[in-house]
């Protein structure tokens, strides 16, 4: 299968830049269009407290707040990648990881892991690993810690 649309998650953690240049070289080995994504996951009305800004509030907040940062992201990205592009999504991460990479007709996914372990990871689970199970495509799953 030749790899011609890549779809990279982003969180806008500290390892953020170094999934992005990673992907990105690989980008241009093959050579392959990149389309970058960050979700939002919503807020539960339980994470809501009294006095607090309302829900539509904080999420606009974070929404443009996300979207500036793909904004630089991508224009960061597009000498390197002339067709590079993001997009922010609302919603269950895998889920619209998932769908993102359908959409965009994706050949393989580059997503980065937060290195978790024991209890946590056990409690938590691991969005790399649930998106690499749900995928459709091939998925490189990059450990930005080593």
């Amino acid at each position: 299968m030749e790899i011609k649309k890549i779809v990279v998650p982003v969180d806008f953690g500290k390892n953020t830049d170094k999934l992005v240049d990673y992907a990105m070289y690989f980008a241009k080995q093959l050579p392959a269009d990149v389309s970058f994504c960050h979700v939002i996951e919503p807020f539960m009305t339980g994470d809501m407290m009294v006095g607090s800004p309302s829900l539509g509030d904080i999420e606009n907040a974070r929404r443009s707040d996300a979207e500036g940062r793909m904004a630089n992201l991508v224009e960061d990205n597009k000498a390197n990648n002339s067709n590079c592009k993001g997009e922010v999504l609302l919603g269950d991460i895998v889920d619209k990881i998932i769908g993102y990479a359908k959409d965009e007709y994706a050949s393989l996914i580059i997503i980065g892991t937060h290195g978790t372990k024991g209890l946590e990871r056990i409690l938590l689970g691991s969005v790399a690993e649930r998106v690499v199970k749900r995928s459709a495509c091939p998925c490189l799953v990059m450990n930005p810690y080593k």
